[in-house]
């Protein structure tokens, strides 16, 4: 069993989430049912699956399960980031420094998965 408060890409995924709820709270109004949520879902997806997969204590396998799909979270998160910016919902600068934070997690989430053997 992991102890995910530990784990510093979950500590990483929840300050991510801090910055896209601030992103989102930026976004036209009309938004709030689409592209706003949708990107706070991918966002707290990110860290909820590490957690869930360092909560289940089953195996290995199983927390290399969940961190593939906190991966493919953050993939669509970094669609949901592009597609805000080519909207002009976000500024170059946000986008940057949300973008720099969302690759360090899935530089991490990657690490994580291959220092596990799989």
């Amino acid at each position: 069993m992991h102890n995910f408060k530990e784990l510093k890409v979950w500590r990483e995924g929840i300050e991510l989430v801090k910055e896209v709820y601030q992103l989102t709270n930026t976004f036209p109004s009309e938004e709030k049912f689409g592209l706003t949520a949708q990107m706070n879902r991918s966002a707290v997806s990110i860290p909820s699956n590490i957690a869930e997969g360092a909560g289940r204590g089953s195996s290995d396998k199983d927390f290399v399960h969940f961190l593939r799909i906190s991966y493919g979270s953050s993939c669509e998160l970094e669609t949901q980031l592009i597609v805000s910016k080519e909207l002009n919902f976000i500024e170059d600068t946000s986008f940057a420094q949300v973008e720099k934070r969302l690759h360090v997690i899935q530089k991490m989430i990657y690490k994580l998965i291959k220092s596990m053997g799989s």
